[in-house]
């Protein structure tokens, strides 16, 4: 039975109007709150025609929206500041009353080589790109001491810790992992999992469905909380139910150029690719159903394809929150 539904998006725009592609991302998770879904994320791009600061975003869609979860899915930590980054997303946190879910991965940012100067001019060489960035945040949004001096000055008032401080926002944080190692990491330390459409192979031979349920089950074989630690599968999902015939041949000639990544490894870090999911609500579900990733998971944010339309998008989670949620036995309340 799936608990709750989710959905991804990259927020697309046009680089000579980027209005007009965040004011649709807006638009489609207000969308999505109409349709009951329970989580909106978004993905991180920098350099990029897509959402460069998904904090900003969220800050805006928290006060459109009542009830729906919002969070990153992921922002690499490498280019942010683990102190700064805490004050916002706590601030965001508490202007939408507890609904943000931070998403991180570690490591250097795609294409970080060509930018680093920009971020780290004096220190790039010198930066902490791995886990303990992450461990940071967590200790700074979990109201560790990040000062020596609480008390007065004047008329000015200091905090020892990050302020606002929001109680329970480490409790929401996730990391989105690709291998063994950092699905190890993540369940070690208590966090919720990410999954999505790619994994490192990692010289095995496997499918991604075996591979994806191999990281998931090491990931709660180490949580504290076991059996029952949160893991979200991000596969792309488009179902077909209420499309034209013209989306229906856009959406399968998509999936068909993408699918040669999914046979075997890719690149020198060996990715594995998930093939998209294009087909009717109940073909989908028969899919995912014999999915051993999906199998295992209560909890789903299907990722929207990067390239579609706007109407594409508003036909695609329509359907899956009318159609495709109902066969995988999801009841989402419709506000």
């Amino acid at each position: 039975m799936l608990r709750r539904l989710g959905f991804l998006t990259i927020g697309l725009f046009d680089p000579v109007d980027p209005m007009t592609g965040h004011e649709e991302t807006l638009r489609v998770i207000e969308l999505g709150e109409r349709l009951g879904f329970d989580s909106a994320w978004l993905r991180h791009r920098h350099l990029q025609f897509g959402i460069s600061s998904p904090v900003a975003v969220l800050a805006a869609a928290s006060q459109r929206t009542s009830r729906i979860e919002l969070g990153t899915a992921v922002t690499p930590l490498g280019a942010e500041n683990p102190f700064r980054l805490a004050e916002d997303l706590a601030t965001v946190d508490v202007l939408s009353r507890g609904r943000i879910n931070p998403g991180f991965s570690v490591g250097p940012p795609m294409n970080y080589d060509r930018f680093r100067e920009s971020i780290y001019p004096d220190t790039a060489d010198r930066e902490e790109l791995g886990y303990p960035r992450l461990e940071r945040f967590l200790a700074y949004v979990s109201g560790e001491p990040v000062s020596d001096f609480e008390g007065t000055v004047g008329i000015e008032t200091y905090s020892r810790r990050i302020e606002p401080h929001s109680p329970s926002l480490a409790s929401r944080v996730w990391y989105g992992a690709g291998s063994l190692s950092s699905a190890r990491w993540a369940g070690e330390h208590g966090l919720n999992l990410l999954t999505s459409s790619v994994v490192k192979a990692e010289g095995s031979s496997d499918s991604f469905a075996t591979i994806q349920r191999r990281h998931i089950d090491l990931f709660r074989s180490v949580h504290p909380a076991g059996a029952s630690a949160r893991v979200s599968q991000g596969l792309v999902v488009i179902p077909t139910d209420s499309a034209t015939h013209d989306q229906v041949a856009r959406y399968l000639a998509y999936a068909e150029a993408r699918l040669s990544r999914t046979r075997s490894p890719q690149g020198p870090a060996g990715l594995l690719f998930a093939p998209d999911i294009v087909g009717t609500a109940a073909q989908i579900a028969e899919t995912l159903h014999a999915h051993a990733g999906f199998q295992a998971v209560d909890e789903v944010a299907f990722a929207l394809p990067f390239t579609f339309k706007h109407d594409d998008y508003v036909q695609i989670l329509t359907d899956i929150a009318e159609r495709l949620g109902p066969a995988l036995r999801w009841s989402g309340a419709m506000s």
